[in-house]
């Protein structure tokens, strides 16, 4: 299956969206730590990259959980990755999030690598295990 990515751009950053990563932790929408002005998926499109500076719209991407949301700056200059060094976080009733540069390998042994923020299935009912696909919220997941 073909891999779905979504651009949005102000002209000075452009916002990668992977449907496909998202966990729908609403934290890019919330209302109190978001930013709704930009991102609304009650609307189509549902990110609006004028809706906010550039340097609002990178904040708020930097703490998308499941790296479903990432940038790049349109003149060319490149992300800071960071180290390689990681983190291990458990989210309340949510997925393991691993911070950091990492590499998973499959049951067959093909490797990808990871980077940012990996979101894990901790509630078991993922359908893109070994990842979260945000499911835990639909089945009522605790700790």
């Amino acid at each position: 299956m073909k891999e779905i990515i979504k651009t949005y751009t102000n002209g000075e950053v452009t916002i990668v969206w992977k449907p496909a990563v998202c966990i729908h932790s609403r934290i890019c929408w919330d209302k109190i730590n978001g930013l709704p002005q930009v991102f609304d998926p009650a609307v189509k499109p549902w990110i609006k990259p004028l809706a906010a500076s550039t340097t609002e719209m990178i904040a708020q991407v930097k703490k998308c959980p499941s790296a479903a949301l990432s940038y790049f700056m349109n003149d060319g200059e490149i992300e800071n990755l960071g180290s390689s060094d990681c983190v291990v976080e458990v989210s309340p009733a949510g997925p393991l999030l691993v911070h950091g540069n990492i590499v998973v390998k499959d049951k067959e042994g093909k490797e990808q690598m990871k980077n940012k923020v990996t979101a894990f299935c901790r509630c078991g009912a993922s359908a893109n295990k070994p990842y979260c696909d945000g499911t835990h919220y639909k089945i009522g997941f605790k700790d």
